[in-house]
């Protein structure tokens, strides 16, 4: 049963947890002294007072149930979009909504897609707004609200299965929702404190560490350089950047049983993650030697770094670039085409298909091949230590084929706006997988601006249909759903 009151209740309480977010920002517009203090303050207090309204005449003082959930998560993340742009459009910067409403979810949903063409123009109070937006968005604004809030009830499990990357398969680190959430948050910041710490040692100025530290460590992708970290000439500072990305792909169970057990054999008895390195450390590979064998490169620590760098960087879903690699050989570029339909590990901030549910399927597909050669062979599937029953199977199998249907309308769509192939094919690749640059005409050195305000609604879907993991946000689509 769907009681619409509890749910508009619960968004409620989000969208206060947003409004209260904004006014971080205000403290850099004020020192600074820009002229967007006004613009944010009132989109902080439109926000707020709209949070508290819907909590106070809605309130019911119930728990969410199990079908509610869904409707709480993909509403969640709408209603926070829409509220999450006001600074941007009110402050005039942004001031057409298709374009505020895809910049802040391409923050949210940590995708880095960008339609702003010069960033470096931008008041610091709004490119923090921005580079926040990612932060809370990593592991995600309704992990932090199970946090933070008591009382979810039923639907707890189940929003935190719909919230965070891979959900349904993720490791448990406590019986308990609501401290699982707070023991991955509490992970995300000690970790997010270390690289800011090691981005100020590094050369970087208070403000644009706190900000690469926000879109590292949601894998996001955001900069306040127009030519991303492309800016920062320091080796030291692009092979932290490298190592953090790769950190925040990585199961954040994992770092907290790392860091509880004091045991770092953990990551590698965890097979997903074995898949993870094994794959970056490949590609990686295949991308320096394809950089070598074209020539006109620097030494060998250079093609490795910035091998390594955009390898992690798509393959983790954060989007950052230190070169135009549209421009690297076609050897380079084929291996970075590929990791776009790669992604972080479950339980990590990265987005996109991901290692674990590759490995599912190719177990599934080697046991089917079994069962050729021993038709009465009785076979189970394991899985982290644990059998895998045929629901999680098919939903896994189920995924894949429409995350690869969901490319396939997405391209027709753009291609029918008018936009060549290739971008059309990368940026529906990219957006789904919350990457953020693609190729051709959404290049690392280009951005979304050009594509008309239908294609950005189109695009924006598509990151919160890949953020949450398809399921969530389509099945509010059944009518099944909303009976009674």
């Amino acid at each position: 049963m769907i009681r619409p009151a509890v749910i508009i209740s619960h968004l409620g309480l989000l969208i206060l947890i947003i409004g209260v977010a904004m006014l971080s920002c205000l403290p850099w517009s004020i020192v600074y002294k820009e002229d967007v203090i006004i613009s944010i303050s009132l989109a902080a207090a439109v926000t707020i007072i709209s949070g508290l309204l819907l909590k106070q005449l809605f309130s019911t003082g119930e728990s969410i149930n199990f079908k509610e959930s869904f409707a709480l998560v993909s509403l969640g993340w709408i209603l926070a979009s829409v509220f999450g742009s006001l600074p941007f459009i009110f402050s005039g910067y942004l001031p057409n909504f298709a374009d505020a409403f895809f910049e802040t979810v391409s923050g949210f949903t940590t995708t880095g897609a960008s339609v702003v063409k010069d960033v470096e123009a931008w008041p610091r109070g709004l490119m923090f707004w921005r580079c926040l937006t990612q932060w809370l968005g990593g592991i995600g604004i309704i992990a932090l609200f199970i946090a933070v809030i008591a009382g979810m009830g039923a639907g707890g499990n189940q929003l935190f299965k719909a919230e965070v990357p891979g959900g349904s398969i993720t490791d448990r680190i406590s019986p308990r929702i609501r401290e699982m959430a707070q023991k991955l948050w509490l992970t995300y910041i000690i970790i997010s404190i270390v690289c800011l710490l090691l981005l100020l040692i590094f050369g970087m100025n208070l403000f644009d560490a706190l900000c690469h530290t926000f879109a590292t460590m949601a894998t996001g992708g955001f900069s306040t350089k127009n030519a991303s970290i492309g800016f920062y000439s320091s080796p030291y500072i692009q092979w932290t950047i490298t190592i953090f990305m790769f950190i925040a792909a990585t199961n954040f169970s994992l770092h907290y049983l790392a860091y509880k057990e004091r045991r770092p054999a953990v990551y590698f008895k965890n097979a997903e993650f074995r898949f993870y390195a094994g794959i970056a450390l490949i590609a990686s590979v295949i991308v320096a030697l394809g950089l070598h064998f074209a020539g006109g490169m620097g030494g060998w620590e250079e093609k490795i770094r910035l091998a390594s760098f955009q390898v992690v960087s798509i393959m983790s879903t954060t989007g950052y670039a230190t070169a135009d690699f549209d421009l690297w050989p076609t050897m380079s570029t084929g291996v970075l085409f590929l990791m776009m339909f790669v992604g972080g590990c479950i339980g990590s901030t990265g987005g996109n298909i991901k290692p674990g549910r590759y490995l599912i399927i190719i177990r599934r597909a080697l046991m089917e091949f079994q069962k050729m050669v021993h038709p009465k062979a009785v076979l189970t599937m394991r899985y982290g230590g644990r059998v895998l029953n045929e629901d999680l199977v098919s939903n896994v199998v189920q995924f894949f084929c429409l995350y690869i249907m969901l490319v396939a309308l997405g391209v027709l769509a753009l291609t029918m706006l008018g936009i060549d192939i290739m971008s059309s094919l990368t940026a529906t690749a990219s957006c789904l997988g919350n990457i953020g640059p693609g190729f051709a005409a959404v290049g690392p050195t280009q951005n979304y601006a050009f594509i008309p305000d239908v294609g950005k609604y189109l695009l924006s879907a598509l990151m919160l249909i890949g953020r949450l993991e398809i399921f969530p946000m389509l099945v509010l689509l059944l009518p099944a759903y909303w009976k009674q």
